[in-house]
């Protein structure tokens, strides 16, 4: 489902103006210590999978139904990589929509599936280690940004800290 009903009416209203959204990612460690990426039809970009929160959803129950959409994979989520957002969590989309996105980051376990692209929003699912993330062409920034944290920081959760202060 590329677009849910509550943002295609939120569109409708605002236009491609830059909208802020609540969304969840999930990074999947499989057996091997690596993680599932799929690669975005939206932005040609290796991502997390993961997308937007909708109204009265939880974004732990949002991270484990986009990890299933786009993947077909069930997961187990079992911590908080890290909250997000700032300049390289915003995407234009190419109709023109622009959103900025604050991503809470679920890690998580593979319970069950089979790993294969949804081939609307996601047309490729890969496992990547570590060392291939320095070769993975068209990795998305954000993506990276949460895998550094990921990797670095297994089971502890991170934030960027604040800048800003008052005069």
């Amino acid at each position: 489902m590329p677009i849910s009903p509550y943002l295609r009416w939120l569109r409708e209203k605002v236009g491609s103006t830059l909208i802020q959204m609540p969304s969840a990612a999930v990074i999947a460690f499989d057996d091997q210590g690596r993680v599932m990426l799929v690669y975005s039809g939206d932005t040609d970009q290796w991502v997390a999978p993961g997308g937007g929160v909708d109204p009265l959803e939880r974004p732990a129950d949002a991270a484990v139904r986009e990890m299933w959409e786009e993947t077909g994979l069930f997961v187990e989520l079992t911590g908080i990589v890290g909250v997000y957002s700032g300049p390289e969590f915003a995407i234009t989309y190419p109709n023109g929509d622009r959103t900025s996105y604050v991503t809470t980051a679920f890690a998580a376990r593979i319970v069950r599936g089979s790993a294969h692209p949804d081939g609307d929003e996601t047309l490729d699912v890969r496992a990547v280690s570590e060392a291939d993330l320095d070769h993975l062409e068209n990795l998305a920034p954000w993506t990276r940004i949460v895998l550094a944290d990921a990797f670095a920081r297994r089971g502890q959760a991170s934030y960027r800290p604040p800048t800003w202060e008052p005069e």
